[in-house]
């Protein structure tokens, strides 16, 4: 903790510390130092008390610290120090964990529990530990205007969202977390800032003259846009090195536009291999990007940005357009299991083919010898329900039965496999776009934008439910009770089963023997010594096989000789 309190104003000609502890409120003028950066020339005297504290630029202020580690009053108010080494860590034997392979639990903080917070989240880690989990990925966490949202209108990257707890209830939670031998993956946005309570520009030259597609984007090769790179560089080490995090899911990542020779990327991905080797366990980078370009995730030796993995989208889009029947906007491509197939071949779909969505060619191939836990794959995820229209999850639309061939694809494919809370016990409760803007303008605006995004995938604007509705944010808490009832416990009892046989398998082992039918809409794989034959869609169905050892099936199944006969939807693993 820094009590010379330096910060980056460039263009200021006066910069001043505003202090409050108590009724006692002082303000201290910063002196000028190399780069742009101020500071007070010596160091405030220890206080009993974390001071609250804010700048003055020329006269504007006080505002925020763009590096607050505690807005304990929200975005526009003071900040308050924060010391992350008072933290009594209980983690020392934590060796961390490779998370290539490894089964991913997507979660929002304050949707997750009744309470929505991380010391209430601590309370269901033990359900991810019976379910086979090996990595909780947290919704963005950093401070937003207004009490609830998705956190991606984040404004101050490195403060926790206090009505989440804050930052000691952030450190408690990954505590816990590493305790019970679950990896934290923390959701990161460095594409935009939020249209509330950025007050970069009153400092610096934060941000680009461009617009990003959700609102203002940074200055990542402009002028000064060496500390705006620092800036997000510094964060990412924040999170991993001083809360414990092991892994960084860097948010749109194909929104970073820049023209510097060095990319960001490929800088982060530098600078994290560097901090993995002082801290002595794993860090893992994971991009979501809808480019399928392989350079993200390419070594750096071979020149590409060195990123851990990628999100993989074709494998959603395959996996959702076979099973829901779904075959408007960008899903029209992937109608048919020979989409399938190939994602599980290939890895990506559009690997330099015909996009009709975009209407032009899209991607690249992986580069030979990939291995596919580089790609992340899932059935559903925030994105995926929340933006639709009506929130609705798969279960809005499928039976127990379909449910299940889509777990089994996720959990025993190629991929790194990721779930979304609720999903592994058929959650009924929608996850819809909810915003709290306390500025009436902002939240009609979202109203409004979230209407005409869905024109191009053909949904009723009149299912989109209000986003600042207080009633969209309660109705996307999860119903942990739906536990009790028999059909929702079944399903969830196959889910574990099917994550205890993944643990079974070579994390990279390939998908080989990859066949689908589409007559009979049976789509099989093998993976090690595991074959999966999954049955799309109503009707009876004979399939040769020379495995006779069920492990686990969902479904309508039974053996006669050397066949495996099929009723309707369903899936069954053999050995």
């Amino acid at each position: 903790m820094n009590r010379r309190f330096p910060v980056w104003a460039p263009k200021a000609d006066h910069v001043s510390l505003v202090t409050v502890s108590g009724e006692r409120r002082e303000q201290h003028p910063l002196e000028r130092h190399t780069g742009g950066w101020w500071a007070l020339a010596a160091a405030l005297e220890a206080e009993p008390a974390p001071l609250d504290y804010g700048y003055v630029v020329d006269g504007a202020g006080p505002h925020p610290d763009p590096r607050s580690r505690r807005q304990p009053h929200g975005v526009h108010e003071l900040s308050r120090e924060f010391d992350p080494a008072a933290f009594d860590w209980t983690d020392t034997d934590w060796n961390g964990r490779d998370l290539l392979g490894a089964v991913i639990y997507e979660l929002h903080v304050g949707t997750f529990t009744p309470e929505g917070t991380l010391d209430s989240a601590i309370g269901r880690l033990d359900h991810l530990v019976e379910l086979g989990v090996d990595a909780v990925e947290l919704l963005p966490v950093n401070a937003f205007n207004g009490p609830h949202g998705w956190g991606y209108d984040g404004v101050l990257w490195y403060a926790v969202h206090e009505p989440y707890g804050g930052p000691v209830a952030y450190q408690r939670f990954a505590d816990a977390c590493h305790a019970r031998g679950i990896a934290v993956i923390q959701d990161v946005v460095y594409n935009h800032l939020g249209p509330s309570g950025n007050y970069l520009p009153v400092y610096g030259p934060y941000l680009s003259a461009a617009a990003g597609p959700w609102g203002d984007a940074l200055n990542l090769d402009g002028p000064q846009s060496d500390e705006v790179r620092r800036y997000i560089v510094d964060n990412a080490v924040y999170w991993m090195r001083d809360l414990h995090v092991d892994g960084l899911r860097l948010d749109a990542v194909h929104a970073l536009h820049e023209s510097r020779a060095l990319p960001l990327l490929e800088e982060l991905a530098a600078r994290i291999d560097a901090l993995s080797d002082e801290v002595g366990r794993p860090l893992t980078l994971i991009a979501e990007s809808d480019l399928n370009d392989p350079q993200l995730i390419r070594p750096r030796v071979e020149h590409g940005y060195g990123l851990s993995a990628q999100w993989n989208d074709d494998a959603h889009h395959a996996l959702h357009a076979n099973l829901t029947g779904e075959t408007n906007g960008y899903y029209t491509d992937f109608d048919g299991l020979a989409s399938l197939v190939k994602v599980f071949e290939r890895g990506y779909f559009h690997d330099g083919t015909w996009s009709s969505f975009r209407e032009r060619h899209h991607g690249r191939p992986l580069d030979a010898g990939t291995p596919f836990t580089r790609l992340v794959a899932f059935s559903q995820d925030h994105d995926q329900i929340g933006n639709r229209a009506a929130g609705d999850r798969l279960t809005a639309t499928l039976d127990d039965e379909s449910l299940a061939v889509a777990a089994a694809l996720t959990l025993l494919g190629p991929f790194t496999p990721m779930l979304f809370m609720g999903e592994e016990w058929g959650a009924t409760t929608p996850w819809q776009f909810f915003s709290s803007h306390p500025e009436p303008e902002l939240g009609e605006a979202t109203a409004r934008g979230r209407i005409a995004e869905f024109a191009r995938m053909g949904w009723d604007p009149a299912q989109v439910p209000d986003p600042q509705d207080p009633a969209t944010f309660q109705r996307s808490h999860l119903d942990w009770s739906e536990l009790e009832h028999p059909d929702h416990a079944r399903l969830l009892a196959f889910y574990r089963e099917l994550a205890a046989l993944r643990a079974t398998v070579d994390p990279q082992a390939p998908a080989t023997e990859v066949s689908a039918d589409p007559a009979s809409g049976v789509f099989t794989f093998k993976r090690g010594d595991l074959r999966v034959v999954a049955g799309f869609g109503e009707g009876h169905r004979e399939v040769r096989v020379s495995e006779k050892q069920f492990c686990v099936a969902f479904g309508a199944f039974g053996f006669e000789g050397g066949t495996l006969l099929l009723d309707g939807p369903g899936v069954a693993v053999l050995r």
